[in-house]
């Protein structure tokens, strides 16, 4: 495997290191977590430079660049201090076009290019997780129309996002799993904002539908096919976790690094002592090791390799290893590092976030492990 980026892949990194050090962001990132703001501003100028049509295929006017360009620009993003999973929809994108109608796919490419949030996926509810089976939501034909009731929790982007993906089940055969793009204006809809421990710049909100009036042409892909769909494209959102929580833990580690070396105590600046450098030598291979796997998992979905457990690996490998690179960082940083508004902080508490978000580290125990005996029964 080659891991080294094409020359289109290396302008598109360029281009995003010329974004990122034309200002300073992180006073605006601050702010944004601080004040639980979606950072629409810097979206909108990723968007200006083709960030949001990564994946989305060239005759919908995108770049269909592939799961290797992501990593590279998730990485430098990363490393400079980006809050990268608030650009989770963009890379998803390219599933409108896959699933949607024509109708479908005008109203959300429309807004491609704007920075604003398009839409997400509902499936989470209070009794149902990453078992589908215990999922409450129904919707049921009346009268020619459909009527969607149910509660969703836990619902990323949903505060502003004008559509979402919702799956519900037929309240007639509940093992038909469906799915409607649901115009969040729609009557019967009830969102309550949640607070959140970290990733704080995107909203989470409970969702209740009572009875709202769906149309035929509002089903997302065929009758039945939410169930396929949604376990198709987790391979892809354990991916994103995966690189966005490996570009922090860069960005950590080169802010420690920096630190290190200018910070004296005892004479001698606190890199010299063998306690550091036993931080900054376990940091280093677990970067190496997110790295190695993240381009891999890349790799392979470009190639059409890509195994059923190897996003999940990457996604429980990296929340964990990225966690421990950042709380080292922390260690080295010291008092700087928790008090103020410092990123590595932040770093800190979206991390523990990640370990829940898009599947659990459980659930993903469970994908790999299935998928690492599979070949040896």
């Amino acid at each position: 495997m080659d891991f080294s980026l094409t020359e289109d892949q290396d302008l598109m990194v360029q281009a995003v290191r010329e974004l990122m050090t034309r200002e300073n962001w992180e006073p605006y990132f601050a702010e944004c977590d601080a004040e639980h703001k979606y950072p629409q501003r810097w979206v909108a100028e990723l968007a200006a430079i083709g960030v949001d049509t990564i994946l989305l295929p060239e005759a919908h006017g995108g770049l269909d660049a592939g799961w290797t360009t992501i990593a590279a620009v998730w990485e430098e993003l990363g490393r400079l201090g980006a809050p990268t999973y608030v650009l989770y929809q963009l890379p998803t994108l390219e599933t409108v076009v896959r699933v949607g109608s024509e109708e479908q796919q005008k109203k959300i490419l429309a807004k491609v290019g704007t920075g604003e949030q398009i839409w997400n996926f509902a499936m989470t509810e209070p009794g149902a997780g990453s078992s589908f089976a215990a999922m409450a939501t129904t919707y049921t034909r009346r009268d020619g129309k459909f009527y969607l009731n149910g509660h969703k929790t836990f619902i990323t982007s949903s505060k502003y996002v004008p559509y979402l993906i919702v799956m519900a089940r037929n309240a007639e055969n509940m093992e038909q799993y469906t799915e409607f793009f649901v115009d969040m204006t729609k009557a019967g809809i009830t969102k309550e904002p949640l607070e959140k421990l970290g990733l704080r710049m995107d909203s989470c909100c409970e969702i209740y539908f009572d009875d709202v009036e769906l149309d035929e042409a509002d089903m997302f892909g065929g009758e039945g096919e939410g169930f396929a769909r949604t376990v198709a494209d987790f391979d892809l959102e354990r991916f994103l976790v995966a690189a966005c929580d490996y570009g922090w833990a860069l960005c950590a580690f080169e802010d420690a690094a920096r630190y290190a070396n200018q910070r004296v105590q005892g004479g001698q600046t606190i890199a010299r002592y063998q306690l550091i450098q036993d931080k900054f030598a376990n940091m280093k291979i677990a970067l190496t090791n997110m790295r190695n796997m993240i381009y891999e998992v890349a790799w392979k979905a470009d190639n059409g390799l890509l195994g059923k457990g190897d996003a999940s690996m990457a996604k429980l490998y990296c929340t964990r290893a990225a966690g421990e690179v950042v709380d080292d960082a922390i260690q080295v940083l010291g008092g700087i590092a928790v008090t103020g508004d410092h990123r590595v902080a932040r770093f800190y508490r979206d991390l523990r976030v990640e370990r829940i978000s898009g599947g659990t580290d459980e659930m993903m125990v469970l994908t790999a492990g299935r998928a690492a005996l599979k070949d040896f029964r």
